[in-house]
């Protein structure tokens, strides 16, 4: 795509940017409960058309070259993210569910189900490429100078005749396996010509030798024609890739190619623009600057004069967290500016009376505002919160409006920066800081004319005397104990003692999994559908991508602390948690109770485990504490062969420190279990905030699986493998459990004659029966569990509530008959 698409692009989503936005208004107004339909029928149509703007400004913000362009492309991006995250927190607090399934949109809009898929920023890990080609770097020196002490203790010694021994009895062993296939052929070949003499051979003439041989050539050639023809009728209905697969491939490598080209060249606009920016910057500092200086120091000292003739006083200085000077040329009179002084100030004093009112009250009233502050939520239960997203997607909007929409695209061709617009910039900003330093010097000149003409000492201006009450009322700083060392020591202390890990390479993408496609229909029947693992994967990248991709996103989200990936083993829940560290180049760190056994023994120790891993994850952020086995952390009984390890030690260390994490804080805690149902369900739900169920894949799921892991493994699927059979046949198997039969399967061996011998379905079976299948009844087990969890409890609540709605209906039609 050229630079003229990719603005038509910018152009068409800020016409559907522009629609998103009137349409929010109408959903901040609160509606009843009985329209909760429709009301999530709206905001599940916010929500994917939000996801797809996120797409577009991905594309853009990817390839667009034009340096100013993309810092604003760059706030759009991430404010439109932020707006995503707000609207899922939304969606769960309408549904009550984590999982949601807006197949009636779909279906209206006439969309896929691929619009539901999370788009990943692109700049996640190419912004961060250096970072981590460092931090793997200095992973591995740490690692190499302590694995050769275990890798010499590891490996017996042997001699040089015992290695020539060992080769030569290897080297006898294949000689004597080729031999002795070789005579089994050769008994194969001579029973089979004593069977034949035995029998008696048939004696054709040349006739019928000729119609045997015409039959089986002509057989040969009608069934060749009748898998072309099969193979044209799959196509053409578009159950088989068409034979351009392979020229579409090399279109989307030419494709590649282009976009890395164009990456290549917004890194020569950005050091030009760079360049340009402090010469510009530099240039107005020495011509503009003073002179801009002399005129706010005459605009300041014309309404000191001012108000002195109008009100017989000098009037108050703005703070400088109250915008200072510029508070009083915003279009305001020297009257209106001294009244705003003053209102603020009286404003502040009720307000402190107002509180200390407050305080002397009893506890009784207290208890009553908080019932009626309940009420007053519940009655506006549907009703979008305020939103932090709203006004940065409005400014970006304003800005694209007034500077970029009805520019001509041949001003700048080459797709260089705009000086003009450059210069604005960076005048706007002199202007401030010159500002600042005369707001200075002025209220030392007001201190000089009040002493000097009214004789009046300086009275300081008290705008806002609650700051130090808010403070007190802020977030407790934790007490640093490892005041005296260095962020190097603690984290090669981490990692030697296994801590802090190296994640491995995995893309979310490659979690795959098919959409549930009946999840409406199921919810009609009132039934509860299950989630697929298409939608585990999408709550995985709202919940953990792309809140600790960007600390821009991670400020606007609600915050969420900690997850906790429910579901059987072989589910893939360690997999997700390499995934969000790849896709957002996070650190991952291992309190799992089996790592932190025989460690940092007693009550210090486990404070100073757990203090210097959050320590290490805030200042090398982003960052992700995995806690395999969670369930062992909050035992109801611990038992008898762990007592030992103690697994329950790290619990309230655990969860002060998270309650310490703020919107500043990209670090995250994911635990994974796949037995919840010994842990107490009071304490892991308070320490884990969102609970991801992950139930045993469905059958579309399985059917994905299988192709994807085949082709994965190097096997190219035909039509003699029948995945329909083999989906169904591995009901209640897990992707492990898939995965490891393919592997036994797919041996070097067996892989090089695929071209002779096509794969088929009967040879995954033997393997399969011999693993254990999740049944039925641990699968039930887990959702029992799970329907007990507060939002578990509050959905099964709702879906009461709806029956007896139902029902009572259903009661009235029979009377009025």
């Amino acid at each position: 795509m050229s630079e003229g698409a990719y603005q038509y692009l910018w152009d068409s989503s800020h016409v559907t940017l522009q629609e998103l936005l009137d349409q929010e208004q109408p959903l901040l107004q609160p509606a009843p409960s009985q329209e909760r339909q429709s009301f999530q029928y709206r905001l599940s149509l916010l929500y994917l058309y939000y996801l797809a703007l996120l797409r577009r400004f991905d594309t853009l913000y990817d390839q667009m070259v034009q340096p100013q362009k993309r810092r604003l492309l760059r706030r759009l991006l991430d404010s439109v993210a932020g707006r995503v995250l707000e609207l899922k927190e939304e969606l769960v607090r309408v549904d009550l569910c984590e999982y949601h399934y807006p197949d009636r949109v779909l279906q209206d809009r006439q969309l896929t189900p691929a619009e539901l898929e999370v788009p990943i920023p692109k700049y996640f890990q190419q912004e961060q490429s250096g970072v981590l080609h460092e931090r793997g770097l200095l992973l591995e020196e740490i690692l190499c100078r302590t694995e050769p002490v275990t890798f010499q203790e590891s490996v017996p010694e042997m001699s040089r005749t015992e290695a020539i021994i060992l080769l030569q009895t290897a080297e006898r062993a294949r000689q004597g396996r080729i031999r002795a296939n070789f005579l089994r052929e050769l008994h194969r070949e001579e029973e089979r010509d004593r069977k034949m003499k035995e029998s008696g051979r048939p004696k054709l003439n040349q006739d019928q030798a000729a119609i045997t041989i015409q039959k089986v050539w002509k057989g040969y050639l009608q069934k060749k024609h009748t898998q072309q023809d099969r193979q044209k009728e799959m196509e053409f209905i578009g159950m088989l890739p068409s034979p351009g697969q392979g020229e579409d491939s090399g279109i989307l490598f030419k494709a590649s190619i282009r976009e890395g080209a164009r990456r290549l060249l917004q890194k020569e606009k950005e050091e030009e623009f760079q360049l340009a920016t402090v010469k510009t910057q530099n240039y107005l500092k020495e011509t503009e600057g003073p002179y801009l200086k002399e005129k706010i120091q005459e605009q300041i000292r014309q309404w000191f004069i001012e108000c002195h003739t109008l009100t017989g006083r000098f009037p108050d200085f703005p703070e400088e967290s109250l915008g200072g000077s510029h508070l009083i040329f915003s279009d305001k009179t020297p009257e209106e500016v001294q009244m705003e002084l003053e209102m603020q100030v009286q404003e502040s004093k009720r307000k402190d009376q107002d509180k200390k009112e407050k305080e002397k009250t009893g506890k009784g009233v207290r208890q009553l505002l908080d019932v009626w502050a309940r009420r007053a939520e519940a009655d506006t239960m549907l009703k979008v919160l305020p939103s932090r997203s709203i006004p940065l997607i409005s400014a970006g909007h304003e800005e694209y409006t007034n500077v970029w929409k009805n520019r001509p695209d041949n001003t700048y061709p080459s797709q260089s920066f705009d000086p003009e617009a450059l210069r604005a910039q960076k005048r706007k900003e002199m202007e401030q800081e010159i500002r600042v330093q005369v707001d200075e010097l002025m209220r030392q000149e007001l201190k000089t004319l009040r002493l000097a003409v009214d004789r009046e000492e300086d009275r300081p201006f008290k705008a806002n005397p609650k700051k130090k009450n808010e403070k007190k009322a802020g977030r407790k700083k934790e007490k640093d104990l490892t005041p005296d060392r260095s962020m190097s020591s603690l984290f090669e202390e981490l990692v030697v003692y296994g801590f802090l890990k190296k994640s491995e390479t995995v893309a979310l993408r490659d979690f795959v999994g098919d959409y549930l496609y009946l999840g409406s229909t199921l919810s009609l029947a009132n039934k509860l559908p299950m989630p697929s693992l298409f939608d585990i994967r999408q709550n995985v990248a709202l919940y953990g991508v792309l809140r600790l991709g960007s600390p821009d996103i991670h400020a606007m989200a609600p915050l969420i602390r900690s997850i906790l990936l429910v579901g059987p083993s072989g589910m893939g829940k360690k997999m997700l948690v390499n995934a969000v560290c790849t896709e957002t180049g996070a650190n991952l760190f291992d309190l799992s109770p089996a790592n932190l056994k025989d460690k940092y023994r007693g009550k210090t120790g486990v404070q100073m485990i757990v203090h210097m891993v959050f320590k290490v994850a805030r200042l090398l952020q982003p960052s992700v504490i995995w806690i395999g086995n969670a369930e062992k952390n909050f035992y109801k009984k611990v038992p008898k062969e762990e007592e030992e390890m103690d697994p329950k030690r790290i619990r309230k260390d655990l969860t002060k420190a998270l309650q310490l994490l703020g919107p500043g804080d990209r670090v995250m805690l994911i635990g994974t279990t796949d037995r919840p149902q010994l842990a107490e369900m009071k304490g892991l739900c308070r320490t884990y905030e969102r609970i991801l169920f992950m139930p045993r894949p469905d059958y579309a799921s399985r059917y994905v699986l299988w192709k994807h892991m085949l082709e994965a493994q190097g096997a190219k699927v035909t039509q003699s493998l029948d995945l329909s059979a083999l989906a169904m046949v591995s009901n209640g198997y897990t992707p492990g459990h898939i995965l490891q039969a393919i592997r036994w399967v797919l041996t070097e061996r067996r892989i090089m004659q695929l071209s002779k011998r096509p794969l088929v379905a009967s040879e995954f079976l033997t393997h399969l029966a011999q693993l254990e299948p999740v049944h039925r009844e641990e699968e039930e087990s887990l959702k029992d569990w799970y329907f007990r969890t507060p939002l578990g409890m509050s959905r099964m609540k709702l879906e009461k509530e709806q029956d007896a709605k139902g029902a009572k209906l259903a009661k009235e039609k029979r009377k009025q008959k």
